[in-house]
């Protein structure tokens, strides 16, 4: 199931909801059902290079939690 962006306009309340395209959620501060709001797509192959910034930057702090245990560099 996919993420949508809800908002209730009787509280003013914008909630990122994982639900089925086809489900109108009540809010869950007034119940009243909330309106799914357009989103904007990811940029096709943005998520490889956001992988990889986060990957150096782990390396640079010195943690590799984030690898593969194939990808973590061998103890010496």
């Amino acid at each position: 199931m996919p993420l949508y962006d809800f908002h209730c306009s009787t509280c003013n309340k914008t909630l990122e909801l994982l639900t089925r395209h086809d489900s109108k959620p009540a809010c869950p501060e007034c119940g009243r059902e909330m309106q799914k709001l357009l989103s904007r797509p990811a940029a096709p192959g943005q998520s490889a290079s956001i992988i990889a910034s986060a990957r150096a930057q782990a390396a640079r702090e010195g943690h590799f939690s984030n690898y593969k245990p194939s990808e973590r560099p061998k103890s010496t």
